[in-house]
């Protein structure tokens, strides 16, 4: 008794179990999340720090020194990296890639937490982090537009309107809005003034905290009543300040006005977006890991409307940047590979056999196999993205060899004028060991790439195992499906003559197969030259393999 006789005898338990294996992976399919390569996690936490006002050289000295000074007591930390600018710092660590990012981001926290008594006490808020990416590059950016408003007014929309409403989309892991600043008042003062008044920039800046500072504004007491005062002072428009008093010289007041010009602006100027010549502010959004581009990006869009109706309507709204319109194309070109390639898989294998039915048996196990490593695909937690469809289309050539070889040796019993079904527990049991053999060979092909480390190890296990597993699954059919299959179909058609399609292509095969036996004679007469060719062809690519350029990708 072979592995295959259980399958044989119960045709009808081992057509459920195909039928399940398929629909599984159909399912499977269109759960899969879609992304151009396979999702690498680098443990990678991003800390950032803000002191607004703040000079580069003041940041790095006061806010990033202390920061980087905890942060590098953090365990497995490969690289930290640092850059200040006008009011903020960004700190980036990168991780040993076995490092736990959950586990990282804990101890980032105690570090701030820790440097928090070392940072200047006018931080206006605790350094924040965030894990990030930084391979996974944004998945759509929105343009917000308007010929009325300005960029300070649009950003204050789409940080309070689109931030907020974008961030629930399902797969949306993180929006950032760039290109402007909230709304703010900027005092431009006049030298020439303040000296002509000595007045100083302290003194300015004093009169403006005390002016727009939220402090109780006191209380009345009627009898056993009291009663509090509230009143909401705080200055939001150049208007306001213009008239703030600043000192007083020789009895008269100086107002702000006197000694600059107020306007209204934005927090931070030297940050400016623009789309199609246009003065913009962008949204920028992100995945969460492992979710699906395509997916996200039509809850997105689908969105707009509704989004578009929630701001002020001389805002325009508008997809920037589209980054799933290359992932669906580059996806659609390979996904057609893979059909044209499961096409021409069945047609050479109907040429060679010349019979439907026999056809049929080998190309079943394409599909099916196919199929069933969408499945374990989705187990897995990987992804469609190129490197797997293209280890999918690879496949196909290799998952029919199995059931190729099953069908053969079945064949030639049925011939011999056994009948069906003993041919085929006959034949699978001979060819059993065989196959077997056949596909943990094709397989430990792929054992250094699974075995590789760092990142390039990462980007291409996906690639490995989606291989190893379709290879896998056509082991699995070919030694159920294909044995159960052949007892039933194969040997139907022998008593009806053959056509003259047949009798041609026979003679063709007849014709090749006696040209080989020439040219084996004859290389079997020659061994010594055979043997010069063969050491000849292994300088030769030892050659090649040092003069042909490499690099990671095409």
């Amino acid at each position: 008794m072979s592995l295959s006789t259980p399958f044989i005898s119960r045709p009808v338990a081992t057509t459920l179990l195909t039928f399940g294996i398929a629909a599984a992976g159909a399912i499977s399919f269109f759960q899969l999340p879609v992304s151009p390569l396979p999702q690498v996690d680098f443990p990678t936490i991003s800390v950032r720090a803000q002191l607004p006002g703040a000079s580069p050289q003041v940041v790095a000295t006061s806010v990033a020194t202390p920061l980087e000074r905890h942060l590098g007591q953090i365990a497995n930390v490969t690289e930290m990296t640092s850059s200040s600018s006008v009011g903020s710092a960004r700190i980036t660590l990168q991780f040993g890639l076995d490092r736990d990012i959950d586990g990282a981001a804990r101890d980032v926290q105690a570090a701030i937490n820790a440097a928090r008594a070392d940072l200047p006490a006018s931080l206006r808020s605790n350094p924040t982090y965030r894990k990030v990416n930084p391979a996974d590059a944004p998945i759509l950016v929105l343009a917000l537009t308007s010929e009325i408003l300005r960029r300070g007014d649009m950003y204050d929309a789409a940080t309070t309107v689109l931030a907020q409403k974008l961030s629930q989309v399902a797969g949306v892991g993180e929006v950032s809005v760039s290109g402007s600043a909230l709304p703010a008042v900027r005092a431009e003062l006049n030298p020439k003034a303040l000296f002509k008044y000595g007045i100083g920039l302290e003194d300015v800046r004093a009169a403006l905290s005390a002016a727009n500072a939220h402090s109780p504004k006191g209380s009345i007491d009627v009898g056993d009543r009291r009663y509090q005062i509230y009143n909401n002072d705080q200055a939001s428009k150049a208007d306001e300040y213009r008239s703030l008093l600043i000192a007083y010289r020789n009895g008269s007041p100086v107002r702000l006005s006197d000694v600059g010009e107020v306007v209204d602006s934005v927090e931070n100027l030297r940050n400016a977006g623009i789309a199609n010549g246009k003065p913009a502010v962008l949204v920028i959004l992100n995945r969460q890991p492992g979710a699906n581009i395509i997916d996200t990006v039509d809850r997105v869009k689908a969105l707009l409307p509704s989004l578009q109706a929630s701001i002020p309507p001389s805002i325009d709204l508008s997809v920037a940047v589209d980054r799933s319109t290359t992932i669906r194309a580059s996806l659609h070109d390979v996904e057609i590979t893979l059909i044209i390639s499961i096409i021409l898989v069945v047609f050479v294998v109907f040429v060679f056999l010349r019979d439907p039915l026999a056809t049929l048996v080998p190309s079943m196990a394409v599909p099916v196999s196919l199929l069933g490593t969408f499945a374990f695909m989705y187990l897995l937690g990987y992804s469609l993205n190129n490197l797997s469809l293209m280890a999918l289309t690879i496949a196909t050539g290799f998952v029919v060899d199995d059931a190729i070889v099953v069908v053969e040796n079945i064949s030639r019993h049925i011939e011999a004028g056994m009948s069906r079904v003993q041919a085929a527990i006959l034949g699978a049991k001979e060819v059993g060991f065989t196959v077997l053999s056949m596909s943990l060979s094709l397989i430990a092909v792929f054992i250094p790439i699974l075995l590789m480390g760092g990142i390039v190890g990462r980007l291409f296990r996906e690639f490995a195992v989606t291989l190893s597993v379709a290879i896998l699954v056509s082991l699995a059919v070919s030694l159920s499906t294909t044995p159960m299959m052949c007892a039933y179909l194969l040997g139907r058609r022998r008593e009806r003559p053959h056509g003259r399609l047949f009798g041609a292509s026979e003679r063709m095969f007849e014709a090749m197969l006696s040209g080989y036996t020439r040219t084996l004679r004859w290389a079997l007469d020659h061994p010594a030259l055979v043997a010069l060719t063969l050491i000849a062809t292994v300088c030769l690519n030892g050659y090649l393999f040092w003069a042909v350029p490499k690099g990671l990708f095409p």
